[in-house]
């Protein structure tokens, strides 16, 4: 196949002057590109390598020898790569200190001993085969779907003293040989377990229910105050003397006037008081201020015995003013006279208090005269118009300190051990993502601009990849690569079952958590997508995210270690 014709058209054909060679390595970029994501939407029995195909259309037109700009390759993608870590370091931050918690840990030491069986797979696979180390590394980055380890792997490799080119290619080549029947294999091994473990969706789905009744982050509950050694004393005064987190939104009075609550309101016998608090610790706060009743919202919004009419109201936080300051500060409850019954952060209701910080994008839920909340959220912003807004100042300073982080040698093992071009911005993304708000920093943005940024820089990286492990790629496979894609599903199939197996049969997980943790323990959406597809609700998900943070900084540093003792 002759594409000197496309040479010319781009370069002039009578000479490569350095505009012209970029012009032509930007254009061939994004036409592997847009090839790529076309042929992302092909399936077969509806599972998808989705952009992946982006790698491998590179790796076609990088076959033919085009005359590209290797400089521009490399740096679009280094940037690309910079982009995809740091938009996912962005969006996890958030949650990932309070995954840390209750079954957090458990699950994330079941992701670290996959990981860590990958790499003692791939090592015994290197030890009988003779294989190349930094090729195991690439076959093992593509076996567990994880492209940032692919980039943490070759910029380490390229750091290193003495880094043969070939074997550098081989490591891309490796990932990509590998990565197809990684996605495959994620989802066959779930499959698998179903059917190995008998799973019965009847009964886990009855154990979910259960879980989810447990687990309710914030709960309403109507209750009649009846204890008599509290009547009298104000909210304030309880609230200490439990030490337990809870809201009271509005007291209805034995006359049937509903008030909004704050801390000096007083309890007397017979009010009907609405309370938010967490399910776990439902019974000690209803303990002490009497028993349940059932009382439907309509019943709470009667306005019969009211002179002023109270409404309910989320409020979205976009004044940057607001970003970092706590309750405390604002004072809302003192000025206007309502009450902030939740806190809605990433899909999670939380239980407000006067020491949280809050952050630009939260919804607060306020209660109280319809002129109060109209005038709360003048305060607070409520404009959907400027939470649209790029905040762009975080996000270069941001990658400026994480590329600084990643320069910085940790260890001498004995080349400099580094975070990397990977490493350093998503550390420092996720830090940004959940301390920023402390610092004033607006790090908040919309859920379609951070996939955007993500995916670009995922694109770009893979076509970047792609075209320069294009020249040798059919030449490894025709010498014996093939082998690797033999090596790849062993290392992405046999963790997997071990510690699935553990998990379901010691740890009695349940089966959704379960699909979960397999996709998130190889960073991989495609199996994400299934195992949403398959469970009908979003507890795959939650585990996914829970691992996946430490997953993907994991993957990274694992990566690193193997290729810098490959080469020490």
């Amino acid at each position: 196949m002759d594409l000197q014709w496309l040479k010319d058209v781009t370069v002039g054909g009578d000479g490569l002057s350095s505009g012209a060679m970029i012009a032509h390595t930007v254009f061939i970029l994004a036409l592997v590109i847009a090839a790529g994501i076309a042929l992302s939407k092909i399936k077969i029995k509806g599972v998808s390598i989705g952009v992946t195909w982006i790698l491998f259309t590179g790796i076609a037109v990088g076959h033919f020898k085009m005359g590209f700009d290797h400089e521009t390759l490399h740096f679009i993608k280094e940037f690309g790569l910079i982009l995809f870590v740091f938009s996912i370091g962005l969006q996890v931050g958030p949650g990932f200190f309070s995954s840390l918690k209750r079954g957090g840990m458990t699950l994330m030491g079941l992701a670290i001993a996959v990981i860590g069986l990958g790499a003692v797979t791939t090592y015994v696979i290197h030890l009988c085969t003779g294989e190349p180390l930094p090729t195991m590394v690439g076959i093992m980055s593509g076996a567990v779907t994880n492209t940032p380890g692919l980039g943490a792997a070759q910029q380490a490799y390229a750091d290193s003293a003495g880094a043969d080119e070939m074997l550098a290619s081989s490591i891309s080549l490796g990932y990509a040989v590998a990565y197809p029947l990684g996605v495959v294999g994620i989802i066959f091994t779930m499959i698998l377990m179903r059917y190995l473990l008998k799973v019965d969706f009847k009964k886990e789905d009855e154990a979910l229910a259960a879980i989810s009744k447990e687990t309710a982050l914030a709960h309403r509950y109507s209750v009649e105050f009846t204890n008599h050694m509290l009547a009298g004393k104000d909210i304030s005064y309880v609230r200490d003397l439990i030490n337990r987190q809870f809201v009271i939104s509005r007291i209805m009075h034995s006359n049937g006037e509903i008030t909004i609550a704050n801390g000096s309101s007083r309890l007397t016998l017979g009010d009907k008081l609405r309370v938010i608090c967490s399910s776990e610790d439902s019974e000690a706060v209803l303990a002490f201020f009497g028993h349940p009743i059932e009382m439907s919202a309509d019943e709470w919004g009667a306005t019969a015995m009211q002179s002023t009419p109270l409404v309910s109201r989320r409020i979205l936080i976009t004044r940057h003013e607001i970003n970092g300051k706590k309750f405390s500060d604002l004072r809302l409850r003192t000025r206007y006279g309502i009450n902030i019954t939740r806190v809605n952060r990433a899909g999670v209701d939380l239980i407000p208090y006067q020491g949280m910080e809050l952050q630009v994008g939260d919804k607060v839920m306020v209660v109280g005269p319809e002129a109060a909340v109209a005038a709360t959220a003048d305060v607070l912003g409520n404009s959907l118009k400027k939470l649209r807004e790029p905040n762009l100042l975080p996000m270069f300073v941001g990658i400026a300190l994480g590329v600084l982080l990643g320069s910085i040698p940790l260890m001498n093992i004995p080349q400099p051990v580094k975070l990397g071009l990977a490493g350093g911005p998503l550390i420092i993304a996720i830090l940004l993502g959940r301390f920023g708000p402390h610092f004033h920093l607006v790090t908040y943005t919309t859920m379609s601009a951070s996939l955007m940024l993500r995916e670009i820089g995922l694109a770009l990286f893979l076509a970047a990849v792609g075209i320069g492990a294009g020249d040798g790629f059919i030449d490894a496979i025709a010498g014996g690569g093939y082998r690797w894609i033999g090596y790849g599903v062993i290392i992405t199939v046999l963790p997997l079952i071990l510690v699935a197996i553990y998990a379901r049969l010691r740890l009695k997980m349940n089966y959704y958590t379960l699909m979960g943790f397999m996709a998130g323990s190889m960073t991989d959406p495609p199996a994400l997508g299934y195992a949403n597809q398959t469970a009908g609700n979003d507890m795959p998900a939650v585990s996914y995210a829970t691992v996946y943070p430490v997953v993907m900084f994991m993957r990274v540093l694992v990566a690193q270690m193997m290729i810098l003792f490959a080469v020490g």
